[in-house]
């Protein structure tokens, strides 16, 4: 999969950067995607992602992340294989991706992989909208962290 990973402060270290790009992957294979598929990921400060979430979302607050999916659930499922498969838009806070390791007792790089693969999962289709749906997805998503060897502590 074709990640374009872009920190918008320069603040990842290259080992993050790795993490983000081999978690993603993770995630492609285990979702069975095609090798030509592709997904933006954004760092950005909370100014930034509280700017996007007023804007996209009309919430005047920072988040954790936002995606932007390109296609629906189904859509992605009868993908026709002859262009490269555009998932959408990752936007990570690293602000907040930092308060929310400390405030949960674990290390930045399990919260960002875990910011990551929740974003993916969204782009997929994947929703928490009902408890029916976000138990597909929670678990799902602890199962590939577990499965990365990024379970929490």
């Amino acid at each position: 999969m074709l990640i374009e990973l872009t920190d918008h402060d320069g603040r990842l270290t290259t080992a993050e950067r790795q993490l983000l790009e081999n978690i993603l992957q993770f995630a492609a294979q285990t979702e069975k995607l095609p090798d030509d598929a592709e997904v933006s990921v954004m760092i950005v400060s909370n100014d930034e992602i509280k700017r996007l979430n007023g804007e996209y979302r009309n919430k005047d607050e920072a988040t954790d992340v936002l995606s932007f999916p390109l296609f629906e659930r189904d859509e992605i499922e009868r993908y026709d294989e002859s262009m490269p498969l555009a998932l959408g838009d990752i936007v990570i806070s690293y602000d907040r991706a930092k308060e929310q390791a400390q405030a949960y007792g674990h290390s930045f790089e399990r919260e960002l992989a875990f910011l990551a693969v929740h974003g993916f999962l969204h782009l997929l289709g994947y929703t928490h909208d009902d408890e029916a749906n976000e138990k597909e997805m929670f678990t799902k998503q602890e199962r590939l962290l577990k499965e990365f060897q990024l379970e929490r502590s």
